[in-house]
């Protein structure tokens, strides 16, 4: 197998042998990739600079297996600068992608909306958890199991804006009757209106942007399994060494 010109993103990259680098990369027709980065690690080598996160990439590969061996890279526009509490964001996606794509399965929609949330993140402003939000809900989708948002698990009645839902996971949202009996439920209490704000992809109520925070990371946790997200441990030894209250963006 040979390819040429293919557009990529590096997500991870660790030592491999005295001299190269083992790849994983994003890229829109074949998915996630493993690669070996032969002598990247030299000091001469020109790979050293290119082959750096969220720097868009124009790669190839050949070879057979799970793992390919690198035959190019070149940038293909700038890097995206990514700074502070984003940087860690995006640390935040390349991981996701790692831990729950299947290596050469496409996800073109899905590369497109990684590249559209790395633009939101540079732009700042302070939307970038809501960017997260609508990422990890395109993510879901991608993967199949998108989120029901619009209809009432249990009777397909329109969720209505007002009332309060539990969200159970591979169900969908199913509307609390009583909430003044507070009782138990198996899955994420959730506003009707969060529901129908975050299917619009309209997070710029804090209510709503609390309570899908809660909520993706609810239906994300059976995918990723029990080993904790070095990226949110990261971004929460951030937080603490600022000295705030906030739980981080991840």
């Amino acid at each position: 197998m040979r390819v040429q010109q293919q557009q990529a993103f590096v997500l991870h990259t660790r030592s491999y042998s005295e001299t190269s680098l083992l790849l994983e990369v994003f890229t829109p027709q074949y998915g996630r990739v493993g690669l070996i980065a032969k002598g990247a690690r030299r000091p001469q080598s020109r790979l050293r600079a290119v082959l750096a996160p969220f720097q868009p990439l124009l790669i190839g590969w050949s070879g057979r297996g799970e793992l390919m061996i690198l035959t190019g890279a070149e940038p293909d526009g700038v890097e995206y600068g990514l700074q502070g509490e984003v940087l860690y964001c995006g640390f935040y996606l390349n991981e996701l992608l790692t831990r729950l794509l299947h290596r050469y399965d496409p996800h073109e929609q899905l590369y497109n909306a990684y590249r559209e949330t790395l633009e939101l993140l540079v732009q700042g402003g302070g939307r970038f958890e809501a960017a997260l939000r609508l990422f990890e809900k395109r993510l879901l989708r991608e993967l199949g199991y998108g989120l029901m948002l619009e209809h009432d698990a249990a009777d397909r009645s329109p969720i209505a804006a007002e009332a309060l839902y539990e969200y159970v996971p591979e169900r969908g949202p199913i509307r609390i009757r009583h909430p003044e009996l507070h009782t138990r439920t198996e899955g994420v209490r959730v506003l009707g209106g969060s529901l129908l704000a975050l299917a619009s992809d309209d997070l710029s109520d804090p209510r709503t942007l609390r309570e899908a925070k809660l909520l993706m990371r609810t239906l994300l946790a059976p995918h990723l399994g029990e080993r904790p997200l070095h990226s949110r441990h990261l971004f929460r030894q951030l937080v603490q060494g600022r000295g705030t209250e906030q739980g981080g963006a991840a």
